[in-house]
């Protein structure tokens, strides 16, 4: 116990003393920046259902049978390169609050669909039809950049943001007559997912007997990073 003692003590007087240190190192401060301009390569259709019963096993029941119709019209209808995703689950009772008293009215189940293909895919009208075809269901269709495409971006932005930051640094080197810069310490900052982008602020054209015509806005990644060079 002593000994833990005498290590915090001597831990407490040495942080300001490093922190002193460091606030004596000369620095120099960038940031670097770099961004890449792409076309939504992911579109993504959500649906969420919902069914209310008196009973557990009906609720759910009822839920699973929309699940799988809707399974079972986009395998009828062919439709190639989709994943069909189930997710957010949950089976609640169905509180009704009515004049300031709530009373319980049965269960409520719930489930998310996501029905995820590329922007490309020729069957986006298909899927449409598909979902419409599978009883009472809304969705939203939203455009945005696959987790994939990120990730193999990823490299070269921080590459092209740790170049930025190197020349700005030799500029200010250079205008300051400032020799024999080398690295302090990098901070990058979290990565930036954009939001996706929903039909509304795409256009999208549909008729019976045309397919699907889809244009989308190009999105921003972008890659931020902060560079401390000391001379």
């Amino acid at each position: 116990m002593k000994r833990i003692l005498i290590l915090f003590l001597a831990f407490a007087i040495a942080s300001p003393l490093f922190a002193q240190q460091i606030q004596q190192v000369p620095l120099i401060e960038v940031e670097g920046y770099a961004e890449r301009k792409i076309a939504p390569d992911e579109a993504v259709f959500s649906i969420n259902l919902e069914e209310k019963a008196f009973k557990v096993p009906d609720a759910v029941n009822a839920l699973n049978k929309k699940t799988q119709a809707l399974s079972d019209a986009l395998k009828k209808a062919k439709i190639r390169d989709y994943k069909l995703v189930a997710d957010n689950y949950s089976v609640d009772v169905n509180r009704v609050y009515q004049g300031g008293t709530s009373r319980d009215d049965g269960y409520v189940a719930r489930q998310s669909l996501r029905i995820v293909t590329s922007v490309t895919n020729e069957d986006l009208q298909k899927i449409v039809s598909a979902i419409q075809n599978s009883g009472d269901m809304s969705y939203n269709l939203h455009f945005g950049i696959a987790e994939t495409t990120r990730k193999s971006l990823e490299n070269a932005l921080l590459t092209d943001a740790l170049k930025d930051a190197e020349a700005r640094a030799m500029l200010i080197g250079t205008t300051l007559s400032i020799r024999g810069l080398r690295v302090f310490s990098v901070t990058m900052e979290p990565n930036y997912r954009p939001q996706p982008m929903y039909s509304m602020n795409a256009k999208v054209a549909m008729a019976e007997s045309a397919d699907m015509l889809v244009e989308t806005d190009n999105q921003t990644l972008t890659k931020r990073v902060y560079v401390k060079y000391t001379y």
